[in-house]
């Protein structure tokens, strides 16, 4: 069983507004604290000077203390600081001649006056309660001396960047752009926080070429001065920028290392961390928080220099919540929240305490799943965040809600998700009662009374009205049960809309008690439709698609007829091959030419256009019968092939390419010559031996204005056997090429014989198990082996 949990109302956490009285009671109270501790920390530091000093008593140097501060007339906090600031100025006691004040330990005034200037900087520093403060204070000290014109002061954080504390003489601009200073090498202040030594800049241009300079432009202050502020583990830096390029003269620096000592103590003070010591007393915030039984944390926001909440601080936070920040960090306490947990902006909690500072009120999230543990076993709750504002903090809480709750929510779920509505009507009273989705299902005023049952049918359109209304008389009458389908105008359009009901009946058979359910089925009618119609075009689609097929089969036909049986040209023994791609229903371009010439020669031509359908074989049938006119009419290979190309460049509006292979057969000397555009490679089989014939140069047809053809020779012997074919045959995709060319030469290799039907068995071997190929286009070219 899970331990119970005490609900939350929605008025806000019991007893919250009386706990949050008595929690700022108690931090105004550890605030005088914690003060009064510093005060007296401050002033038995200062006895100690005096007794190094004088060697007098604790209490003899108390008193000192105290008639100096009557006698000067301030307080004996700045008394205290005065004289630690002259002890910090002067290690050792001064020298017999460098006299000093012996009634209060301190060095004598300068003649020029300088110390009365520092003497009242120190006593503005007393009461300085933030960085901000001091920097105003440094800068008003130094604008008497036209020694500054801006004051700047970085923290180094923990994870080494700087952070602007505070600054005086910077617009609003220039402190949102140099907040945060990475820890990037060449950075002036983190130089100087490194070496412990001041840096003076008094030289720009050199300065700009060592250091990446801050300022927008940086030319805006012409000399700077960073003095690392003294204390333990130094991580404060004090700059002091100039508007003119002026050397710091050994006057200017003495005195800003002077200031930089007494800003020391205040401005540890100020920005160092609140930490718990073993006798200090304990945090009520925090025992608070320790004591409450629910997940729950007070936030506090950071704002930036404009007024926007950057952050927010974690002042305390109980046990439980842990296991929602889920941070790794260590103890929450004291940390940012996005830095304990990050990704919190995208999260409910980051968006409801922004909302919860800007309109005041309490804000609460959406539920959410979170897994815990429950007498040792993991299990998934349902949990809500809720974030109540407390004057100029924030409570978070995380409210879980019991089962009842989520089983609501997930009905609630259900019926957004379906679009539905579930509806009651109670016949005996005539009462009715819809969940919320059913009123916008129905686009009806939830402010509305749901409608009776009989005033339904009302609402279909005028020809879905009837069996609607026959129905609700059937299940009125005989309790029959009804699923009907109609559709109603609503203010966004007509919907389709889908009511299922059944009866409950009494001991008599009469119906009492109807229950169901109003669906919107708009989007899937929708849907359907839409279906429909992409089935109809799709069908008109193929209609047309197998028509052109036809049409263009019966054209590549008329264009390109197949001969029935090996044809002789020149004496050689040829057989030709063409099919068409499986997978396509458009027919290609790829075409072939097995001719005699009037000179007796043989013309031999393959091609592949690229594309399918008509204008592919429209391409096909021009480059054909052109190519073989060219030949016959006495132009070269190269020559042809060059016309060719121009006239692919230039008689069609969208360009089309293909690749070729022109070779003439001479019998005489059995010298074959060839040339090509952009094509495969002819295979030469002899003496059981297969080698691919090299490629003279040539780019494929309509690529290029200008291109170089160039042709080869090959002498064929008796009982050569020449392959001609299109990519068709070797590609299989994604496969490369070459993998195709050596699966036909060896398949060439294996079907040596001469026997008819051998190009036929070729091809089952070659494209066995492609259903993905491309046109198939063969010409097999065998040389006798006894010359006729």
């Amino acid at each position: 069983m899970s331990e119970p949990v005490t609900p939350v109302d929605q008025g806000g956490v019991p007893g919250l507004a009386e706990m949050a009285r008595v929690v700022a009671q108690q931090r105004a109270e550890l605030d005088r604290l914690h003060e009064q501790a510093a005060t007296a920390a401050v002033v038995e530091r200062a006895k100690g000077v005096v007794m190094a000093l004088t060697g007098c008593s604790a209490e003899a140097a108390g008193e000192t203390l105290l008639r100096r501060s009557v006698t000067a007339g301030h307080s004996l906090l700045e008394e205290c600081l005065l004289t630690l600031g002259a002890s910090e100025r002067t290690t050792a006691p001064a020298p017999d001649d460098a006299p000093a004040d012996a009634g209060n330990g301190r060095p004598e005034a300068a003649p020029d006056g300088s110390d009365d200037g520092l003497r009242e900087l120190a006593l503005a520093l007393g009461h300085v309660l933030t960085p901000q403060d001091l920097a105003r204070s440094v800068l008003r000290h130094l604008t008497a001396g036209q020694t500054a014109d801006s004051v700047v002061v970085y923290a180094r954080r923990p994870d080494g960047a700087l952070e602007l504390v505070g600054h005086a003489g910077l617009d609003a601009g220039e402190t949102a752009r140099w907040r945060q200073l990475p820890p990037f090498n060449g950075l002036a202040p983190l130089e100087a926080l490194r070496t412990g030594e001041p840096l003076w800049l008094e030289d720009f241009a050199e300065a700009s070429k060592r250091y990446l300079l801050i300022g927008d432009p940086p030319e805006r202050w012409r000399s700077r001065a960073w003095l690392p502020v003294p204390g333990e583990g130094t991580d404060v830096c004090l700059g002091v920028l100039r508007t003119g390029e002026r050397p710091f003269s050994p006057g200017d620096r003495a005195r800003l290392l002077e200031i930089a000592r007494l800003c020391a103590r205040p401005l540890h003070a100020v920005t160092a961390p609140a930490r718990r010591s073993a006798t200090a007393s304990p945090d009520p915030v925090g025992s608070l928080f320790e004591a409450l039984p629910v997940a729950a944390m007070l936030l506090t926001p950071l704002r930036s220099p404009a007024g926007e909440t950057e952050d927010f601080r974690i002042e305390a936070a109980t046990a439980q919540a842990g296991a929602f920040l889920g941070g790794e960090d260590g103890e929450p306490v004291g940390q940012r929240l996005r830095a304990y947990r990050p990704g919190v902006t995208e999260e409910p909690l980051w968006q409801c305490c922004l909302a919860t500072l800007a309109g005041g009120e309490r804000q609460e999230g959406e539920p959410f799943a979170h897994e815990e543990t429950v007498d040792g076993v993991r299990e998934l709750s349902t949990y809500s965040v809720r974030v109540t504002p407390l004057e100029d903090a924030l409570v978070v809480i995380w409210v879980r809600h019991a089962p009842s709750d989520r089983q609501e929510q997930r009905l609630a779920e259900l019926q957004r998700l379906g679009n539905l509505g579930w509806a009651n009507w109670d016949l005996s009273t005539g009462e009715a009662s819809w969940s919320p989705h059913a009123f916008t299902v129905l686009d009806r005023d939830p402010a509305l009374d749901p409608l009776p049952l009989t005033d339904l049918p009302a609402l279909a359109l005028p020809e879905d009205r009837p069996a609607l209304e026959c129905a609700v008389r059937d299940m009125l009458g005989g309790g029959r049960p009804f699923d009907v389908l109609f559709r109603a105008r609503t203010e966004q359009g007509v919907r389709h809309l889908r009511l299922v009901a059944e009866a409950l009946a009494d001991v008599h058979g009469r119906p009492v008690d109807v229950h169901g359910f109003i669906q919107d089925l708009t989007a899937r009618r929708r849907a359907e439709l839409a279906l429909v119609e992409s089935e109809r075009e799709i069908l008109t689609q193929h209609d047309v698609l197998r028509t052109e097929r036809a049409l263009v089969a019966r054209l590549q036909h008329a264009l390109l007829p197949l001969p029935g049986h090996p044809v002789h040209p020149a004496g050689l023994r040829v057989e030709v091959a063409y099919l068409p791609a499986q997978t396509n229903i458009h027919v290609g371009g790829d075409w072939f030419s097995a001719i005699e010439l009037p000179d007796g020669d043989a013309l031999f031509v393959v091609g592949d256009v690229a594309g399918h359908g008509v204008d592919a074989v429209a391409t096909m049938a021009q480059l054909r019968f052109t190519a073989k006119g060219m030949v016959i009419t006495g132009s070269s290979l190269t020559g042809a092939l060059g016309r060719l190309n121009t006239l692919l460049l230039h008689s069609r509006e969208s360009r089309a390419t293909a690749t070729m292979v022109l070779a003439r057969y001479r019998p005489a000397e059995r010298r074959l010559v060839w040339a090509q555009a952009g094509h495969t490679p002819p295979l030469l089989l002899r003496d059981g031996g297969v080698t691919y014939l090299r490629r003279p140069p040539g780019m494929l047809l309509g690529a290029a204005p200008a291109p170089h053809y160039e042709e080869a020779e090959c002498v064929l012997e008796p009982g050569d056997r020449l392959l001609l074919y299109t990519d068709g045959l070797v590609e299989r995709p994604p496969e490369n090429i070459d993998q195709g060319l050596e699966r036909l030469a060896e398949a060439v290799a294996g079907h040596p014989d001469e026997e008819p039907g051998s190009l036929h068995r070729l091809l089952e071997t070659m494209l066995a198990g492609d259903d993905g190929r491309d046109d198939v286009c063969v010409l097999d070219i065998r040389v006798p082996k006894k010359e006729e």
